[in-house]
């Protein structure tokens, strides 16, 4: 009997393990958005600089450019204790914020938050590989659509209460609201009912390039990693010119980024919910385009100096942008052995992510040479032109996705 939409959501959250990681998921994405943002306006409040506050969310998605290496770490270590012990880690790290409070210390900030970027890589790859295990193939697709909506969907308040905490109390309140979401997220995992899982001689095969083989070989996961590559490098290009669209376009302070943010965040939520129905009634590359062109859109709209339309513009990169990610990893987790499934999704994040940091870091100095009023329109266009291409390219080996798994249960 195939598994009703409307119910599927119901029995991901009632599986135990499931609910355990989403609710770590609830507590560790607030923190992290609410620093996330606040890092930013941290870094524009103490320097005055607008290509340095970019380079905050630069320095936390720098570590996937190494993703198939911390992978291969994570295929090779007991996933229980790794979840626990780097989330303890990271809760002792942000402590040590709060001794920036000048210019002159803002080479702590981004130290951990470049350790902070490391210990995310490395968590999801266990994360990724402990839920293709416990979770229903069927329901992998609901299962990341609904964690999606829990991390995402921390954008409704955390940013908002990262920006209310670092105007009132300054960052190190924000850094120890990060601590405490780390902290309590190192309890949640250690309920997590997994059984100890020691390092096989499989977990060694192939090394580190295990995952990109798996990757490229697959004809089911390898279009839409490429075109989520594309995607993220679009949206590292938005989001460097967040701070310059937010004073230059619309005339507001950097704390308005925290709304913007929150609008985005209210779109994921909706994606998250309808991700699972949706991958079981369309093909996953209609899907993933028809997600790509909604972000490609907004994107170029965020070029009008106009409110109204900013925040109908961050709603729909909510809705779009998600898309690749829940697809191409649904398509991971899916298609490959236990054995390497942690360097598998590691690579397929390092191949997405990596154009992202990459335009972080490129768009920090374009939004000093180009007006974001131009930029932002060829960003659209170029997503555009990947959602095209996706669905008109070159489609070699039908896959075996959701509808069918669906079909044949």
């Amino acid at each position: 009997m195939a598994i009703r939409a409307e119910s599927a959501a119901g029995r991901v959250l009632r599986d135990r393990t499931a609910g355990v990681f989403l609710a770590a998921v609830v507590v560790s994405g607030f923190g992290s958005s609410a620093m996330l943002l606040a890092a930013g306006i941290w870094v524009k409040s103490l320097t005055g600089s607008d290509s340095l506050a970019a380079l905050a969310l630069f320095a936390v998605w720098l570590p996937v450019l190494f993703g198939p290496h911390l992978g291969a770490v994570a295929d090779r270590l007991p996933r229980k204790p790794l979840l626990v012990g780097a989330n303890t880690v990271m809760a002792l790290l942000m402590t040590v914020l709060t001794a920036v409070d000048s210019a002159g210390r803002i080479w702590i900030l981004f130290a951990v938050l470049l350790l902070d970027g490391t210990g995310s890589v490395l968590m999801d790859a266990a994360e990724s590989a402990v839920v293709a295990q416990a979770v229903d193939k069927r329901l992998l697709g609901d299962f990341n659509g609904l964690r999606m909506m829990a991390n995402e969907g921390m954008k409704l308040v955390a940013p908002l209460t990262g920006a209310a905490l670092h105007a009132r109390f300054g960052g190190g309140a924000v850094a120890l609201l990060d601590a405490a979401s780390f902290a309590l997220a190192a309890g949640l995992y250690a309920l997590l009912r997994v059984r100890g899982r020691e390092p096989a001689a499989g977990d060694r095969e192939g090394g580190w390039t295990a995952g990109t083989r798996q990757v490229w070989g697959s004809p089911a996961v390898r279009p839409l990693v490429l075109a989520g590559a594309v995607t993220m490098l679009c949206a590292g290009l938005n989001g460097a010119t967040l701070y310059a669209v937010v004073d230059g376009v619309l005339g507001r302070s950097p704390a308005y980024a925290g709304v913007l943010s929150a609008v985005q965040g209210a779109g994921s939520v909706t994606v998250g919910l309808l991700a699972g129905p949706l991958l079981r009634r369309l093909p996953e590359r209609v899907f993933t385009a028809a997600g790509i062109a909604v972000f490609a859109v907004a994107v170029g709209l965020r070029a009008l100096p106009y409110d109204a339309v900013a925040l109908v513009a961050c709603g729909l990169i909510g809705v779009g942008l998600p898309c690749v990610l829940i697809a191409a990893m649904t398509a991971v987790q899916r298609e490959t052995p236990d054995a390497v499934l942690g360097r598998t999704a590691a690579t397929a994040g390092t191949l997405m992510m990596a154009p992202n940091a990459v335009a972080l870091a490129l768009g920090a100095g374009l939004v000093a040479l180009v007006d974001v009023r131009v930029l932002l329109p060829l960003v659209g266009a170029a997503a555009l032109l990947t959602a095209a291409w996706l669905v008109t390219g070159r489609r070699g080996k039908v896959p075996t996705g959701p509808r069918a798994s669906a079909a044949e249960a």
